[in-house]
């Protein structure tokens, strides 16, 4: 979840059980699609912000004294 985002509380309505299966379909084919379409996107985004590419994994000693801390 991105720091910046938050929750937001959404009334549903009822719905008949036909209905949400159809909503339950419709949303699963519009997730594979979106990710299908915009997939190499969010992997990118995550891998730049995974934990190796954020940590400086070499030793505190090693570091360059002018090298800033962020």
């Amino acid at each position: 979840m991105r720091t910046d985002s938050f929750s937001v509380e959404i009334g549903l309505p009822p719905l008949s059980d036909e209905a949400a299966v159809e909503m339950d379909d419709f949303l699963i084919d519009f997730l594979g699609l979106f990710e299908s379409h915009y997939g190499d996107q969010i992997r990118r985004f995550y891998q730049d912000r995974s934990f190796g590419n954020l940590a400086d994994l070499r030793p505190r000693s090693r570091l360059p004294d002018d090298d800033p801390p962020f």
